[in-house]
């Protein structure tokens, strides 16, 4: 056993999302979404970076050498699988390790409207979720692309920087490919997954204008996209793509984008103070065509009250999502305030309403 797996059978026993080890400070883990020290000594560089060279392989070693970063996937069997991230910093080496459940929950038990687990059976299209790091975009596709796994008899691809969630094939062939270990880049494994017979395609992150474009074709090409962003609603994400591309290509774009969209979940995540354990609060786009029309007339202002009047289709702003949540008692006034997108609607709910000069 390695001496890094006392930390990850703590991380799982206090239920942690993430273990922090950086060098010149004792480790830390979040729970809940709050930092809380562990007991430990200071971590020195040398034994900090002895521990962490023991799990890591040594093509990603050579590469953390080289460039002072590196990302990569370890697991210990029957416990979890981790996401891996190396950097060096004022003090010597850091780490971040995100906890990957081995169990994969299923839309229900994650409390997830029904909507986003029909979206597994949608025969084409893209489908993007979205939200800042940790708010659980991982835990949501997963889901999703599990109950396809169940319900489907297609062909299922993921390209991923490192793998995180595994799905064993069940009425589905499932194939995980990692970047920098079974490919070079996004890039290369969407191009070669257009090759490989694909149902299903889950892009990790669409992080550049290559990744972007390749996905939005493959999603207009007849296949089932899945993908992230770091954005925080529809309408910005939909902004994001756009603005990706060179302003030549943007018309272009629009017109393919609003052809091949088919949803767009934007999620953030609380701490939930009614019993242990956290919550996500969801906006949900579907693209239906008057939401397409917006987007290839670049409307995209206008999307939010599309939201609010398709409440038919399933769609729901992320505020009135989480205004649900806080009346049911699931989440704080104060938190609910903090991650709202209009905040002027929480204010009321406050005992002593912050000043917030961002809103000056």
């Amino acid at each position: 056993m390695a001496k890094i797996d006392a930390f990850f059978k703590l991380m799982h026993e206090q239920g942690a999302s993430d273990l922090h080890l950086i060098s010149g400070q004792p480790p830390a883990l979040r729970i809940r979404g709050e930092m809380e020290r562990v007991k430990y000594k200071v971590l020195t560089d040398d034994d900090l970076r002895s521990m962490l060279y023991e799990i890591t392989p040594e093509e990603k070693v050579k590469v953390f050498e080289e460039t002072g970063d590196v990302d990569f996937g370890y697991e210990i069997p029957e416990l979890a699988r981790y996401r891996a991230n190396f950097f060096m910093q004022k003090y010597g080496i850091g780490a971040v390790f995100r906890e990957i459940p081995s169990e994969i929950l299923t839309v229900q038990q994650l409390g997830l409207p029904s909507i986003v687990g029909k979206l597994a059976s949608l025969p084409r299209g893209l489908i993007l979720v979205t939200g800042p790091t940790g708010s659980g975009k991982s835990t949501t596709l997963a889901a999703i692309v599990d109950e396809a796994n169940k319900t489907r008899k297609d062909h299922i691809i993921t390209i991923e920087d490192p793998i995180e969630f595994v799905h064993q094939s069940q009425s589905c062939i499932v194939n995980h490919r990692e970047v920098g270990l079974h490919t070079k880049s996004f890039q290369a494994a969407l191009r070669g997954a257009l090759r490989e017979d694909p149902d299903i395609i889950l892009v990790g992150e669409m992080r550049d204008l290559e990744t972007t474009s390749l996905a939005i074709t493959a999603a207009s090409t007849g296949h089932l996209v899945f993908g992230t962003m770091h954005t925080p609603s529809a309408p910005k994400t939909v902004d994001r793509i756009i603005e990706i591309f060179p302003a030549t290509e943007q018309a272009q774009i629009r017109s393919t984008l609003s052809d091949g969209l088919r949803a767009i979940l934007a999620q953030v995540l609380f701490k939930r103070i009614d019993i242990k354990g956290r919550v996500a609060a969801l906006e949900i786009l579907i693209a239906n065509s008057a939401v397409r029309n917006l987007i290839r007339e670049s409307k995209t202002h206008q999307i939010p009250s599309m939201i609010q009047t398709g409440k038919r289709y399933g769609m729901q702003l992320l505020d009135d999502a989480i205004m649900d949540l806080y009346n049911k008692g699931m989440i704080s006034a104060d938190d609910a305030y903090l991650k709202a997108n209009d905040k002027s609607i929480f204010r009321p709910l406050l005992r002593t309403p912050p000043t917030d000069f961002t809103e000056a």
